[in-house]
């Protein structure tokens, strides 16, 4: 008894869905490292919370989290700066550190929900 079997490749179509939930992967993942970063910006005002962003460049598949005051860097870099309690520097870099396994997960999901 002989039996066949026929298997259709649809390289480009996997292709194109794997890059599509690459880059709902990295927003939802970029969207993610902000809120949490958000809960920790020093805020007197709340406009150097306000001024965050969640950025996704599809064609590179690169995301950036980004904050855009005049004293967003100082206040990120300078560990001398006193704030109110859960507020502190390095309010990005800690949060992408500490999130970059649930940031994993999050893209992951989209590639793999993109592919079903």
């Amino acid at each position: 008894m002989t039996q066949r079997t026929r298997l259709r490749w649809n390289g480009d179509a996997a292709l194109a869905a794997t890059r599509q939930g690459a880059a709902r992967g990295l927003r939802l993942a970029a969207e993610h490292v902000l809120e949490v970063s958000r809960r920790r910006v020093p805020i007197e005002e709340a406009t150097l919370e306000r001024s965050g962003v969640a950025t996704v460049d599809e064609s590179a598949l690169t995301a950036a989290v980004s904050y855009d005051t005049p004293y967003a860097v100082r206040q990120h870099e300078e560990l001398t700066y006193r704030h109110d309690a859960g507020r502190t520097a390095k309010y990005l870099e800690g949060p992408l550190a500490e999130e970059a396994d649930a940031v994993g997960e999050i893209i992951a999901a989209q590639v793999r929900r993109a592919l079903r």
